[in-house]
């Protein structure tokens, strides 16, 4: 019996290596065995009758998680309103002006306030053109397919970003309240912008490859930016340099009204170090932890900062943000929110949504070769500003000021400590929470990444 079963082992095996092409295609024989492979039992028909109906998320949405959503926390920063950046890529500047609005609403008692989005858009894509045209003049003795002049080419502009951006953009343009530049049609539809702002720069690039002469070359690129300026202005309109404003609390009381420049606004009302006194830390376990990583040409200004983080344990990132929140102090926080999302409920939350169960299948990967296979990475960023405690101080869930209007939670997003574990990226947090032997790995030589690593690519 043993000899025979061998032999028949052997057979089935040479079959499955017959049935591949020589060249790895799919064979007829492969075909064959692969559609024996689908059985049609009663579960698998009624799973294609239920597909060919509804969406894949709302099939698989957990019957036994329908639980209503528990609002308590034992730590919350004070806020006040819910904004909404619409069809835009600027979560990231949600989530920045956020925290600084936070600050700002508890320092003097405010109602509703909120710091104008379209202000800082507006500089954040002059400096993105001429990050991109001084790069492509960095550049322009490189061959045309360097792997750098390439990523140029591809990525010349793009509304989204990271902290960066907000902390250069704000430290210089300073910053206006939202009345004072609204928001237009084009800043909060972003994407006929983008293409129009794509379309002249790749030209403008194309150009300055060309020209020899550094003198003429500058010349010619502030001609350019000038061109893209004033597409701005058509597009976002004109971004002011001295406004007149008045500034009353919650009660209705005036607690100033003079002119001011953006940057005179900040200062005096806020006047925080945003480029030096603030830390980006990073969950990746992908990569070397208690490390300091800088990302190439990742930054939103030619002369600003590129994005530096510290890569360590999610244990340590939670004891930071715990202590801010505890401080009343919100963070800027990036995860990949699409994941086990219940948009409607505004809960993130691994026991949402049962992808194995609808397909019989398992998806066992963890963290790290999520993260490696592109099956998961930050791709949104918003504003920490609760923690919920349990026994003996461990977390039990934490929520999310979003930028999504009213949608979720009120408008904000709650998350299990689960969730947080796996899919959470990124937190700024102020130096102030940050222990000491953190601040020292500052003091390393960065790993320097490239532009194109797929795990940077800008928060929308």
């Amino acid at each position: 019996m043993k000899k025979i079963f061998l032999l028949v082992a052997l057979s089935v095996g040479c079959m499955c290596l017959q049935a591949q092409t020589k060249d790895g295609g799919i064979s007829a024989d492969m075909m064959n065995q692969i559609r024996q492979g689908y059985q049609g039992t009663a579960a698998q028909k009624a799973a294609k009758n239920a597909l060919a109906h509804t969406a894949i998320a709302t099939l698989a949405m957990s019957a036994d998680n329908l639980k209503a959503v528990d609002d308590h926390f034992t730590h919350r920063v004070p806020t006040t309103g819910i904004t909404n950046q619409r069809s835009s890529g600027r979560c990231w500047l949600f989530s920045g002006l956020n925290v600084l609005r936070s600050r700002m609403i508890q320092k003097y008692d405010l109602g509703k306030f909120e710091f104008s989005q379209n202000y800082l858009s507006f500089h954040d894509l002059l400096e993105k053109a001429n990050l991109f045209l001084q790069g492509i003049i960095d550049t322009r003795t490189k061959p045309i397919d360097d792997r750098m002049v390439d990523w140029l080419f591809a990525n010349p502009i793009g509304d989204g970003g990271q902290f960066t951006g907000v902390s250069n953009l704000v430290t210089k343009y300073g910053v206006v309240p939202k009345e004072v530049m609204p928001e237009t049609f084009q800043s909060e539809n972003t994407s006929g912008m983008m293409t129009v702002l794509k379309m002249k720069l790749r030209e403008f690039g194309l150009e300055l490859r060309g020209m020899k002469d550094t003198k003429q070359t500058q010349a010619r690129k502030t001609a350019m930016l000038t061109e893209i300026y004033r597409i701005l202005v058509e597009c976002l309109g004109v971004p002011p340099t001295e406004f007149d404003y008045t500034l009353y609390n919650k009660k209705g009381d005036v607690l100033s009204s003079k002119s001011y420049t953006p940057q005179g606004f900040y200062q005096e009302h806020l006047g925080l170090d945003l480029e030096n006194n603030y830390v980006m830390l990073m969950n990746d376990p992908s990569r070397e932890y208690n490390k300091v990583y800088e990302i190439d040409y990742d930054r939103h200004v030619y002369d600003g900062q590129n994005w530096l983080y510290v890569n360590l344990p999610i244990e340590r990132i939670k004891e930071m943000a715990i202590a801010s929140i505890k401080d009343n102090t919100a963070l800027y926080f990036s995860c990949d929110v699409g994941k086990f999302l219940d948009r409607a409920k505004g809960t993130c939350d691994l026991k949402n949504i049962d992808y194995a169960s609808l397909f019989d299948t398992q998806f066992p990967m963890d963290k790290k070769e999520r993260i490696q296979t592109h099956a998961s990475g930050s791709s949104h960023a918003m504003t920490l500003i609760a923690v919920d405690l349990g026994k003996q101080g461990v977390p039990v869930k934490w929520m999310v000021e979003n930028s999504w209007g009213e949608t979720g939670w009120k408008g904000n997003i709650i998350m299990t400590d689960e969730w947080f574990n796996e899919y959470m990226f990124r937190l700024v947090v102020e130096k102030k929470y940050v222990p000491a032997d953190v601040l020292d790995m500052l003091r390393q030589k960065p790993t320097l990444l490239p532009a194109w690593d797929p795990m940077f690519m800008p928060e929308e």
